[in-house]
C-alpha cells in the first residue's frame, strides 16, 4: 500500500499519550496513529450506514412490513420446534 508522509502539529501532552499507547501495543508512533485514523474513518462510515438504516426503518410502512415478517417467521419457527423439540 502506498504511503504518504504528512506533517501535523500536536500538543506535547497528546503526543506523550500517543507514544505511551503505541508503546503499550508494541507499535511505533506512525503505525499507531495510522491504525487510530483507520478506526475513526470506519466509525464515521458505520455512523452513516446506521443513519441510513434508521431512516429506512423510520418509515411506518417498512416498520409494519417488518413486524408482519417477524410474526410469520415466529409462527414457522414455532411449528418447527413443536415437531422437533431439539
Amino acid at each position: 500500500m502506498p504511503v504518504r508522509k504528512i506533517a501535523i502539529s500536536v500538543p506535547e501532552d497528546v503526543l506523550a499519550q500517543v507514544d505511551e499507547a503505541a508503546a503499550e501495543r508494541g507499535e511505533n508512533r506512525s503505525r499507531f496513529i495510522t491504525q487510530m485514523l483507520k478506526l475513526l474513518a470506519q466509525a464515521r462510515t458505520d455512523r452513516e450506514i446506521s443513519r441510513r438504516v434508521d431512516a429506512v426503518f423510520a418509515d411506518l410502512e417498512v416498520a409494519r412490513e417488518q413486524v408482519k415478517t417477524a410474526r410469520a417467521g415466529a409462527k414457522v419457527l414455532a411449528k418447527v420446534v413443536k415437531k422437533d423439540p431439539w
